[in-house]
C-alpha cells in the first residue's frame, strides 16, 4: 500500500486538477469532515469507480457548529483517515486549514435555498449555511467534477443539489445509499459519542423507519398515522429525546396531505446524550 498524496493549499490543488482535466481525466470529490468510517469508504469506492482521479477532502468545518455544539470534541484521526483513503483507492487527500478555506479576503456569498430552513435547518439554524459555505468553496477549488454524498444526510444532499442548480455550478452531485451497522444503525462519526447503553438503543431509529415504510407499502396514505407509529416505536424503546419524525415529499420536503404512488421520504432525528442522530428511508406504496 503506497503513500497517498496530501495537498493543503487551494491553489496547488486547483492547478493539479486543471492539468488532469486538460488531459481528459474525470475528477471525483468526496467531501468529509474526517473520522472516516464505512459510509465514507463507500463514497470513495463510488468515486473511484466513476472517475479517473478521486480527491477526498478532510475539513472539520467550524461554520457548521453552534457555540454549544461539539467542534472542539469532534472526533479526529488523520492517520487512520489517510489509511482508509489509500486502501479504497483515492488519489489525493485535501486537508486545508480554516484560513485556506475561508481566506481573509472573503468569498462570494452563497445563499442557502428554501430547503435549508425546515427539519435540520430549524433544529440547527447555522448548520446548512455552514455546509453551503464549505461545499461551495470546495467546488470552487476543485472545479468541474462529480461530488459524492451519502443519503444518510438526505436533507443535506437536497440542499447541495439545490445550490448547484441555483448557481449553475459545474458539479454533478451523486447520492449514495446509507451504510448501516449489523443492527441497522446508520454509520456516522457522531456514533463515537454514544455510550454502550445509548448504542444499544440507537438502532430503534432504523426500526421505526422500517415500521413506517412497511405501513406505507401496505397502503397507509395518512402521513400523521405513519409519524405517530414511528414516534411510538422510538418512545417505547429509548430514553433518547425525539426531535422530529416526518413524512415528506423527497423533492420539496413538504408533508403531503396524502401519500401517493410517487412515494415519500421518512425522516427522524433523536438526541442520545451527547449524540444527535438522524436517519431517513424512502417509502413507496406497493
Amino acid at each position: 500500500m503506497g503513500t497517498i498524496e496530501v495537498e493543503t493549499t487551494a491553489a496547488n490543488l486547483r492547478s493539479r486538477l486543471d492539468k488532469e482535466r486538460a488531459a481528459g481525466r474525470l475528477v471525483g470529490l468526496v467531501p468529509t469532515m474526517g473520522y472516516l468510517h464505512g459510509g465514507h469508504a463507500s463514497l470513495i469506492d463510488a468515486a473511484v469507480a466513476g472517475n479517473d482521479l478521486t480527491v477526498v477532502s478532510v475539513f472539520v468545518n467550524p461554520l457548521q457548529f453552534t457555540p454549544d455544539e461539539d467542534l472542539a470534541d469532534y472526533p479526529r484521526d488523520m492517520e487512520t483517515d489517510l489509511k482508509v483513503c489509500t486502501r479504497h483507492g483515492a488519489d489525493l487527500v485535501f486537508t486545508p486549514a480554516v484560513r485556506e478555506m475561508y481566506p481573509e479576503s472573503g468569498l462570494p456569498v452563497v445563499e442557502v435555498g428554501d430547503l435549508a430552513f425546515c427539519f435540520e435547518g430549524a433544529s440547527r439554524p447555522t448548520h446548512f449555511p455552514g455546509v453551503v459555505s464549505a461545499v461551495s468553496r470546495l467546488f470552487q477549488i476543485i472545479g468541474t467534477c462529480r461530488a459524492y454524498f451519502g443519503e444518510k444526510d438526505f436533507q443535506q444532499l437536497a440542499v447541495v443539489r439545490q445550490m448547484v442548480a441555483d448557481y449553475s455550478i459545474p458539479v454533478g452531485v451523486v447520492g449514495c445509499p446509507t451504510v448501516r451497522a449489523h443492527d441497522g444503525l446508520a454509520l456516522s462519526s457522531r456514533n463515537a459519542y454514544l455510550t454502550s447503553a445509548e448504542r444499544e438503543e440507537a438502532s430503534v431509529l432504523h426500526r421505526a423507519l422500517q415500521v413506517g415504510a412497511e405501513i406505507v407499502v401496505g397502503g397507509e396514505t395518512d402521513p400523521e398515522v405513519v409519524t405517530a407509529l414511528m414516534a411510538e416505536v422510538i418512545d417505547a424503546a429509548t430514553t433518547g429525546e425525539l426531535d422530529y419524525v416526518a413524512v415528506v415529499d423527497p423533492d420539496t420536503f413538504e408533508t403531503p396531505s396524502r401519500i401517493t404512488g410517487t412515494g415519500v421520504r421518512l425522516l427522524v432525528a433523536c438526541q442520545f446524550g451527547q449524540a444527535r442522530l438522524i436517519d431517513n428511508m424512502g417509502a413507496v406504496p406497493a
